[in-house]
């Protein structure tokens, strides 16, 4: 048994994190947050507006900032952002403050999930395929070396997937009392 403060979903885009994640929490009692949107909350502007004002290495900053201040809470579900685990500070946060899930997924079934999507800046482009290649070629080996659980959301619906989990995570996950 593995007990963390936090239940910390990690995967690419189109894996299912905010889907099954939601489900998840509701399940284990957790409050549920996906660190975009607390970003985005954060900061008073749309990932899209962020990535057109500060570029990518900007939103990295808000996107370390946030999820410092949220992993530094209790009791929660985290859906990170896909590239969250590019920082080696966020990758050791992760590790250190809760329970960290893979969600893996193949290309091809991101750019079937992912085809009428027109929020995400780094899919903004006509090489989409090329561009998730190269992503899941640089990020698996990172999500791999944070993850305590792995597995592949090809395989399941979401609600297949949360069933697997619930499962999984009932025999290796416990979240520990809050501190007196």
């Amino acid at each position: 048994m593995n007990p963390a403060p936090n239940l910390i979903l990690v995967g690419p885009m189109g894996a299912g994190k905010t889907c099954i994640g939601r489900r998840l929490a509701e399940r284990f009692g957790l409050a549920f947050v996906d660190a975009d949107q607390a970003i985005v909350d954060d900061v008073g502007s749309s990932i899209s507006s962020i990535f057109e004002n500060v570029g990518e290495a900007g939103f990295r900053v808000h996107e370390k900032r946030v999820l410092a201040q949220l992993l530094a809470r209790h009791g929660q579900l985290i859906s990170t952002g896909g590239g969250t685990v590019l920082d080696a500070d966020n990758r050791q946060r992760l590790g250190e403050r809760g329970f960290v899930v893979y969600l893996r997924v193949s290309v091809h079934s991101q750019l079937e999930r992912l085809h009428r999507d027109k929020t995400r800046p780094l899919l903004q482009r006509a090489d989409r395929e090329d561009v998730l290649h190269a992503m899941a070629a640089l990020r698996d080996p990172l999500y791999r070396s944070v993850a305590d659980l792995t597995i592949d959301t090809d395989l399941y619906s979401p609600a297949e997937a949360t069933a697997q989990l619930v499962v999984r995570l009932a025999a290796q996950w416990q979240i520990p009392d809050l501190p007196a």
